[in-house]
């Protein structure tokens, strides 16, 4: 069986019925890693119990589902390029697509009569080897735990801390209409599928998904960028990424990438700056 035939039919299959990925994991039970994998092909010889829990969560047998493997379709749409070459743009995810979670800080030290300062100390201590997958998030739950004496659950205080950026989630879907579009993000194991269940990320189906946790390296570290442009198959050139951090930037535009600041407290003109960038030709 064509692997990436069968992931083509079968996102075909999931749109025409008017679902997500999300949401077709959530109905299905499927994983998020392995649903997006099976649609860019890249589980060889996938279980045809998988596909079968597919096509039955989408309303059509197994032998509809497989029937339009072998047939011609025509070929998807290209997307553009813009003015200045960019073929791909990554967005990263805290502090473009959704705002900062410092509110979390701040109700952990009401709750615990802790310092703010003291919140974001063991926080802080811990956030980068949980981001590279060194630490896990129990061991910062632990550490914030014995620090301020109250149980915590890091990940319920950051997501009922975010909120959608305004703006973005249109910008997002224009940009995902005309260009390749992935996520490229210093995050701790699982957040992004979560987020995206919670609607708090754009609705569309990210090409490529570098989750730090995932690949070992945060940004700035070149070795996360490296992996960013490889799965991609594009030069740095034809490459945008689109942070609110000065130095992760910095460290693409370094690679050879093309880069946009995205201030988080003016997101109405970033995302002016951004659509005007990104004309295409």
């Amino acid at each position: 069986m064509d692997e990436k035939r069968l992931g083509a039919v079968v996102q075909q299959a999931r749109r025409a019925a008017g679902f997500t990925q999300q949401t077709l994991c959530q109905k299905s039970g499927l994983s998020y890693s392995t649903l997006a994998k099976i649609e860019r092909g890249a589980i060889k010889a996938p279980s045809v119990f998988t596909i079968q829990q597919i096509a039955t969560t989408l309303g059509i047998t197994l032998d509809q589902l497989l029937a339009n493997v072998t047939a011609t379709q025509s070929a998807p749409p290209e997307k553009r390029t813009s003015q200045n070459g960019i073929k791909f743009v990554y967005f990263d995810m805290n502090g473009c697509l959704v705002r900062a979670a410092s509110s979390a800080f701040t109700r952990l030290a009401e709750e615990s009569g802790a310092a703010p300062d003291t919140v974001e100390t063991v926080y802080w201590q811990y956030n980068d080897a949980v981001c590279r997958g060194e630490k896990t998030i129990d061991e910062l739950n632990t550490a914030l735990a014995e620090r301020l004496g109250i149980m915590v659950d890091w990940y319920q205080y950051y997501l009922d801390a975010q909120e959608v950026m305004p703006g973005m989630n249109e910008l997002v879907t224009w940009v995902a209409a005309n260009y390749r579009v992935g996520l490229l993000t210093n995050t701790m194991p699982g957040l992004v599928q979560t987020m995206q269940l919670n609607g708090l990320l754009p609705a569309i189906d990210f090409e490529i998904i570098i989750d730090s946790s995932e690949v070992k390296a945060i940004k700035p570290e070149e070795q996360i960028y490296q992996i960013a442009a490889d799965r991609t198959g594009l030069s740095p050139q034809e490459i945008l990424l689109i942070d609110d951090d000065r130095p992760n930037l910095v460290a693409a535009s370094r690679l050879g990438w093309h880069t946009m600041k995205f201030q988080s407290y003016q997101p109405e003109e970033a995302i002016v700056a951004i659509s005007t960038a990104l004309q295409p030709v």
